[in-house]
């Protein structure tokens, strides 16, 4: 019987990690749970591979072995409509998408704005298959009237707030938060979208909607919003996080605030840098409905610039579930939200990296270091002793999205039938293979 040094090997992949400055062919070695070490092939290293048992030992010879990627926005929607996720389900989607961490936006039912539902949340999550941590709301019952009790919130774990899914529209109460979670040292992640001029719009207003008849949420909803809240975290120093940016003026607002060192950072979503309003008119998938909305090819070309300049930090996926019987409905009566944990790392490769705007260490850099360093959170690198959350990617692998592979409850996504390529091959979380690829 061979000797077991380790309890887990990924040998010959070519590993990337940008925290490490880490790029090149290795093997890993994993212990307890943790990064043991990272050898470059050698005699020595060979010799403690060939000691570890066939079953302890993953072959990711021509893949790449990377972090554990972190999703820093997704609805778990539990509780309340575990008919459309649970903590548990959603976990098992983040293991398929390749993601080992995940953070949850409040927008539940009850809402997570006390200790006792982010706790709950953490308990859920204690078995599941990613790493959960927890956003907690601005705003009591997310209503925008009275702030949370911010500082019980981090006492339970909560490593940012937000309303997500609505704006903080009120300013005082905006700058109150940001004082108090400056206090705390988290990131408030804002929703920004004007609710006076993109309530009740659902889709981007353009020749599109006016087109199709549909009432429209003016870019301009966006740009407003991210204008007052970056001019609110100048004035009182907090930690500003922009979520789900769609359009190119507010890239640029995001651009010309990080010149001036206003503490600002912000994501995207692969819904908008790949799809365009011209696509709803063509089949009125509802699929297609998000806030805030997709947008145009103008806007795709400057989220990309964002992109590739440093100007957006972060990939997200905003994993929105939603029951089929709920998107099966009139495009304007569906509510807005597509699932997304288990094809934004193909997207990524495939409009991203295959089209030459991002190398792998640029891609990998927004789905690990950048996240774990907004939100303090203590993973997203390979560093030893650091834990075993792992992802591997068959980089060149075609696959077709097929809605009976999808792991969440829910299947609406608008990518069904496309052809990407790059593929998760292993998923590992804390030593532990939680996704092997079947």
């Amino acid at each position: 019987m061979k000797k077991q040094i380790y309890d887990l090997v990924i040998k010959d992949g070519r590993v990337i990690d940008p925290a490490l400055g880490f790029g090149h062919v290795a093997h890993l070695f994993i212990k307890d749970g943790k990064i043991a070490k990272i050898e470059n092939d050698n005699i020595s290293s060979r010799k403690k591979i060939d000691s570890m048992p066939d079953e302890n030992v993953i072959d990711a010879a021509g893949k790449i072995v990377m972090p554990g990627l972190i999703d820093m926005h997704v609805h778990l929607r539990e509780p309340g409509r575990e008919d459309e996720e649970t903590i548990v389900s959603g976990c098992q989607a983040a293991a398929a998408g390749g993601f080992t961490t995940v953070c949850c936006m409040p927008n539940t039912d009850p809402a997570i704005d006390n200790q006792e539902t982010v706790k709950f949340v953490l308990s859920r999550a204690e078995l599941a298959d990613a790493r959960v941590y927890v956003v907690g709301a601005v705003s009591k019952m997310l209503k925008g009237e009275e702030l949370s009790e911010i500082g019980d919130l981090v006492k339970a774990g909560a490593v940012a707030i937000s309303d997500d899914g609505g704006y903080v529209q009120n300013p005082q109460l905006m700058r109150n938060a940001l004082e108090y979670a400056s206090m705390f040292n988290i990131p408030i992640i804002s929703h920004a979208e004007d609710d006076f001029l993109c309530k009740d719009g659902v889709m981007n207003e353009s020749f599109q909607s006016t087109r199709l008849g549909m009432k429209g949420r003016p870019a301009v909803g966006e740009v407003i919003a991210v204008l007052r809240d970056i001019k609110l975290c100048e004035l009182v120093g907090g930690r500003l996080h922009i979520a789900h940016v769609s359009t190119a003026g507010a890239v640029e607002a995001i651009r010309l605030a990080k010149a001036d060192c206003v503490d600002v950072t912000a994501e995207v979503c692969p819904q908008h840098f790949c799809l365009t309003d011209d696509m709803i008119g063509e089949k009125f998938d509802t699929n297609l409905r998000v806030n805030p909305p997709i947008r145009t090819k103008a806007d795709i070309d400057a989220i990309i610039k964002g992109l590739v300049d440093g100007t957006i930090d972060c990939i997200a996926s905003d994993h929105a579930p939603h029951a089929e019987e709920e998107k099966d409905v009139e495009f304007d009566q569906a509510p807005p939200g597509m699932i997304g944990l288990q094809t934004t790392v193909g997207l990524v490769k495939t409009y991203l990296i295959d089209k030459g705007y991002l190398s792998w260490a640029d891609a990998i850099r927004k789905m690990t270091q950048n996240p774990a360093r907004i939100l303090n959170l203590p993973v997203g690198t390979l560093k030893v002793d650091s834990p075993a959350d792992i992802t591997i990617i068959d980089s060149d692998k075609k696959w077709t999205v097929k809605k009976n592979d999808f792991r969440s409850k829910s299947k609406n996504s608008p990518f069904v039938g496309w052809k990407l390529s790059g593929k998760v091959s292993h998923t590992i979380l804390g030593g532990r293979v939680v996704y092997d690829g079947k």
